[in-house]
């Protein structure tokens, strides 16, 4: 006969006390605050077809694709359905809001800070040996041996080795700036000389500098950005004055003051 484990909402308090969890905690609360309070003194207005999409969105996020799916993962996080509708209702708020300061700054902020978007396609094998390195540079570039070749000697793990060192699109913000300095200077396709950090001697093949394109999903990450950006600098200005008492149960995932209106 299984035993029964009771935990209280003291029990959860203290275990996120203990665990060094409440800055977070306090951060989170704060920033849907912000959000509420930014989004009602801008006029923003929560349509029913808008807040229905964003629970769609919501339950496709958790791959909640039927009913009971649902049900069992509000279950599990101990949520009730005005909790998901709350969710999706700060997600809309969320999203609305940063459209609403920052829509026509994104272009402007792209095309200043463009070098920061251009990507490059990289390989890269990482050798303990300096010497060693530089021999397999001059030997690359001799063409005595090709860089997967290098790779399939060189680089233990599996997945990384079959893919020839492969690290994908890479931006400046992605790289130590010595690497990021030689990769951006880089005439494609060319293998670079070794570049020497703590980790390691790099031999690095960059095959494609891509010049950015303003499209749908760059966008949305500038406007995701700037947004996060925003929140913190709010969040700096606060002075936050913490009460914490364990026999506090007040929800605090009560609706706001919004209400969906047709």
């Amino acid at each position: 006969m299984s035993q029964v484990l009771k935990i209280s909402s003291e029990d959860l308090f203290y275990q996120a006390r203990i665990s060094c969890q409440i800055p977070s905690l306090v951060e989170a609360i704060a920033t849907r605050k912000i959000i509420t309070e930014a989004a009602i003194k801008a006029g923003i207005q929560v349509e029913i077809e808008e807040l229905q999409q964003a629970a769609d969105s919501l339950r496709l996020a958790n791959q909640l694709l039927k009913a009971e799916d649902t049900l069992a993962w509000l279950e599990k996080y101990h949520l009730s359905v005005d909790d998901f509708e709350y969710l999706a209702q700060i997600n809309l708020l969320s999203n609305k809001l940063a459209i609403h300061l920052f829509q026509e700054k994104v272009e402007p902020f792209f095309y200043e800070h463009k070098l920061n978007y251009v990507g490059a396609v990289t390989y890269e094998v990482i050798l303990d040996d300096e010497d060693v390195a530089l021999e397999l540079f001059y030997a690359l570039e001799e063409g005595e041996i090709s860089f997967q070749e290098i790779a399939r000697q060189y680089i233990k793990e599996p997945e990384l080795r079959r893919a020839s060192g492969y690290q994908g699109i890479r931006r400046r913000s992605d790289l130590r700036p010595e690497i990021a300095a030689a990769v951006f200077a880089a005439t494609p396709p060319q293998i670079l000389k070794p570049i020497t950090t703590p980790k390691g001697a790099h031999l690095i093949w960059v095959e494609e500098i891509i010049q950015p394109k303003l499209d749908e999903q760059l966008r949305s990450k500038i406007l995701g950005d700037l947004f996060a950006a925003w929140l913190k600098q709010q969040i700096a200005k606060l002075d936050i004055v913490t009460k914490l008492e364990n026999n506090n149960t007040q929800n605090e995932a009560a609706l706001p003051q919004f209400a969906a209106v047709e």
